[in-house]
Parts: C-alpha cells; sequence; structure tokens
C-alpha cells in the first residue's frame, strides 16, 4: 500500500544519525522503526503527522502489542512484541521528535509525551556450565571440514572468552588482535573497549589461523564460493546462530542456546565467581551499569555463596 501518510523529514532524520557517526545497522533500525509508525498513521487511523496527540501515541502502543500490528513492510509479522522491541520503537519515535524540535521544525506533541513501557522481568537463564562446554567444544566433534570445524570452534570459544557480541566478532580482523590475546573492539555506538582471550580460545584461534588458507583482512570467512581471499567478506549471524542451534540439538540440550548466551552466560559466570561488576561493564561495553545487572542479577549461586561466607551468624 501507498504511504498516503509520510514522517515530514524522515529523511533529514536518518541522515543526521550518519552525520554523528551512527552505524549503518543502527539508522537501518531507526528507518524501519519509523516506518512501522507510518504505516500505522495511514492505515490504522488514517491520520498525518501533523495532526497526531497523546492520544494517537497510546493508540499506537496498544497497537504495537496487538495482533493486528503490521510490520514496516506492511506484512503480517509472524510473533508478538516484547515490550523491550516496543520500547525500541517508541524511542526511536522519541529521537526524531527531539530532531524535529532541533532542527525548529513544528511537532504536533513533544518528545516527552511518548512513554515507556514498563519492561517485564525476565529470569535470566544461562546453561550448566557443563552443557555450554560441550556446546562450544562441539565444531570439533561433528564438523566434516576440517577448515569449518577450527573455524566454528574458534568462534565459539572466542565468544566465551571474551563475552563481545555477534557482530563485533563477526566484524573483527587478523590486525585486531596481539600475541597474548588481547582485542581491540569498535564496538556499539563506535565506543572502544578491549578484551581478552583466555590461553584456551588464544590456542584455538591460532589453530584456526594456521590452517585458513586466506589472504582476507577478516579474522572468522566463509568457505563457500569460489574465493575465500576477499577482503571485507563476513560470515552472516544467521549463519552462526544456525550453526549454534544445530548443535545443541545434536547434543540433546533443551534450554534454547544463541550466540546471545555465551555473552550472557559470560557475565553470569564472572559474577558468580565475583567480578566487580564495574569490570564486567566494561568488558561488555555496556553505558549504563544498569544495563549490566540486567546480565548478571541471576548469579543467585554467587550471592547464597557470599551470605553464607560472610553473614556474621552463619556458623553459629
Amino acid at each position: 500500500m501507498t504511504n498516503q501518510h509520510p514522517l515530514p523529514y524522515l529523511d533529514d532524520f536518518i541522515l543526521n544519525l550518519r552525520a554523528n557517526n551512527f552505524s549503518e545497522e543502527t539508522a537501518y533500525n531507526y528507518e524501519r522503526d519509523l516506518k512501522t509508525f507510518e504505516t500505522f498513521l495511514s492505515n490504522d487511523i488514517s491520520k498525518s503527522f501533523e495532526t497526531i496527540n497523546k492520544t494517537d501515541i497510546l493508540r499506537f502502543k496498544a497497537y504495537l502489542s496487538s495482533s493486528d500490528r503490521r510490520t514496516a513492510e506492511d506484512h503480517k509479522p509472524e510473533k508478538k512484541l516484547n515490550s523491550y522491541s516496543i520500547n525500541r520503537i517508541l524511542s526511536s519515535i522519541r529521537s526524531y521528535l527531539k530532531f524535529m524540535e532541533d532542527m525548529d521544525h513544528r511537532s504536533p506533541i513533544s518528545p516527552n509525551a511518548i512513554k515507556l513501557l514498563k519492561n517485564e522481568k525476565k529470569s535470566a537463564r544461562v546453561p550448566e556450565f557443563e552443557q555450554l562446554i560441550t556446546l562450544i567444544e562441539a565444531p570439533t566433534k561433528y564438523e566434516e571440514k576440517i577448515q569449518v570445524a577450527l573455524r566454528n570452534r574458534a568462534m565459539l570459544e572466542t565468544l566465551f572468552a571474551t563475552g563481545m557480541r555477534i557482530s563485533e566478532l563477526l566484524s573483527l580482523k587478523v590486525n585486531q588482535i596481539d600475541q597474548t590475546g588481547k582485542i581491540y573492539i569498535l564496538g556499539k555506538g563506535k565506543k572502544q573497549r578491549f578484551v581478552y582471550l583466555t590461553p584456551r580460545a588464544l590456542a584455538h584461534l591460532k589453530s584456526y589461523l594456521t590452517k585458513r588458507n586466506s589472504t582476507s583482512d577478516m579474522l572468522f570467512i566463509p568457505y563457500r564460493g569460489r574465493n575465500n581471499n576477499e577482503k571485507n567478506k563476513k560470515l552472516s549471524t544467521n549463519y552462526l546462530q544456525y550453526k549454534i542451534k544445530q548443535y545443541r540439538q545434536l547434543l540433546d540440550i533443551n534450554l534454547p542456546i544463541s550466540a546471545h548466551t555465551l555473552r550472557h552466560s559470560f557475565a553470569t559466570f564472572l559474577a558468580e565467581k565475583g567480578a566487580n561488576p564495574a569490570a564486567i561493564q566494561i568488558l561488555l561495553g555496556h553505558e549504563s551499569l544498569d544495563t549490566t545487572t540486567r546480565y548478571v542479577h541471576a548469579s543467585d549461586r554467587y550471592a547464597e555463596k557470599t551470605h553464607h561466607e560472610f553473614h556474621p551468624l552463619f556458623d553459629k
């Protein structure tokens, strides 16, 4: 359906993001979220942006939670949005309205009128340590091609050793890693940090590199296709997530596991060992400590251990 009520200055807003060094992925996500809002204005309430009010924002929030919701491409979605996804869309609208104000364009409502949902509290679930290790070692057991086995094992070892994001892992270049296993990361929001390989992960990475047989700048390269020497050709996130799911099924692990689970487990196990949350925050590349505590709040075993060890009456 043709969009009859486009958001004014949307192209300028996306240009502003790029001009301020936001990544292409971030700009794409903002644009997609705002297109969802455009679809709602055109198809569901048939109003122009200039005439919307606070009640329309309430309707949009209800719409995002409903079965009538349409995607940015005006398709029926496959699943219901959770509160985190809804808040991401609402935050995109808030940023757009703020841009309108900053550029002295007329905005029908204030950015402060966009109130986020209260996020549902989810119990953090991570695999048992032994399950995690068998999953990380699975490529060695199940992959027939030696180069694929070495590469996939090195990727999983690196994810759990460093706690990095899957996008950061697959964007790694060979020259970002020094001989000690220290890795320079340019992460989300162009934030710089270092992460660190364990000796075990570094050994598997070196084993992979000796058999990689490529002049590509990228660390983890695809082997499909005729040429694996393309300088910037990366593995897809879909491939790695698919392989993790496949290994989990082969190992008969019931708990869903993704690349993000390895990052979550990294933070949780560090917390259980008594690591300082501020240090975990730096390693994960979080801007706010509140974000970090969402990952590590489930360390009940560490809390129990701390209670038993330090409570003055525990042994009385």
